[in-house]
């Protein structure tokens, strides 16, 4: 069972950047997909963008498309979003996920079987 667990949140102030990481544990190889999503006080929670597994193909929103990169690092078992230019917004609990079938590309949060605890990012106007 993969259990994701997110770190890297935090304050920051309207035009900064954060890199969240998520460190996976366990079985990781039945993980073909994972993701970002991010949910604001309020709001349904959004997907934000996805990597396959062995990094060849990205996919993102379009409310962070260009100020925002999703990688990851096989080797260590870590994914990792890099947010710059980041607004407002972009203020939400980040949650990392992991998915065993290809079509969680689509950005479908029910493609999504193991979630992480969420890491709490704030920007400030």
């Amino acid at each position: 069972q993969v259990q994701p667990v997110e770190s890297g949140g935090g304050l920051v102030q309207a035009g900064g950047s954060l890199r969240l990481s998520c460190a996976s544990s366990g079985r990781t190889f039945s993980s073909l997909v994972m993701g970002w999503f991010r949910q604001a006080p309020g709001k349904e929670r959004e997907f934000v963008a996805a990597i396959t597994w062995g990094g060849r193909t990205t996919y993102y929103a379009d409310a962070v498309a260009g100020r925002s990169t999703i990688s990851s690092d096989n080797a260590k078992n870590t994914l990792y979003l890099q947010m710059n230019s980041l607004k407002p917004e972009d203020t939400a609990v980040y949650y990392c996920a992991a998915s065993g079938v290809i079509r969680a590309m689509r950005g479908s949060a029910t493609d999504f079987s193991s979630w992480g605890q969420g890491t709490q990012v704030t920007v400030s106007s």
